[in-house]
């Protein structure tokens, strides 16, 4: 797994030792210490989703693009790593561009939300997460959040239904 979590400092032509210290340290801190020569069959999917962020961290970019990254996860997991990845990004104080479906994430990983159209796919709307928000598990039941949640969740209703219409009469 070492190897797997060090490939883009192998890219970058990073000398070996160099590149494995670094990777183990990130396997390390995402509590993966035991398992650095497991394969991938030997680990779970909220181990293999550490993995797969240690492998991007590592090798120190100024812009992550996430796709849906635990979207795969069991809800626990799933909040898990969330945790980790703000800890992460307020360490390391990285750009992140994180596409997601689920709106709770999208506010709570979040400094502002875009939602966009169906088609053609275009911002219809941004949202400025409030600065109170902190970001944290017990502030999935903050009022802000939840006003928040509300008005977005409008918003894509009214998308979607208008995509079903647009659907129907072709």
């Amino acid at each position: 797994m070492v190897s797997n979590v060090a490939f883009g400092l192998k890219m970058q032509g990073v000398q070996k030792s160099i590149r494995n210290k670094k990777a183990l340290d990130f396997l390390y801190k995402f509590g993966l210490k035991d398992f650095t020569d497991a394969y991938p069959y030997q680990l779970s999917g909220g181990m293999k989703q550490r993995v797969a962020l240690a492998r991007a961290i590592v090798s120190d970019p100024s812009i992550m693009l996430m796709d849906e990254p635990f979207g795969a996860l069991d809800s626990q997991t799933r909040m898990l790593l969330q945790e980790e990845l703000v800890t992460l990004w307020r360490n390391l104080r990285k750009t992140v561009i994180f596409v997601t479906h689920d709106i709770d994430e999208a506010i709570l990983l979040s400094d502002r939300v875009l939602i966009m159209s169906s088609r053609p796919g275009k911002i219809v709307k941004e949202f400025l997460i409030p600065t109170e928000i902190k970001r944290n598990l017990s502030d999935r039941f903050h009022p802000l959040i939840h006003d928040l949640k509300k008005e977005i969740w409008h918003l894509i209703k009214y998308e979607v239904q208008k995509e079903i219409q647009l659907a129907n009469f072709s």
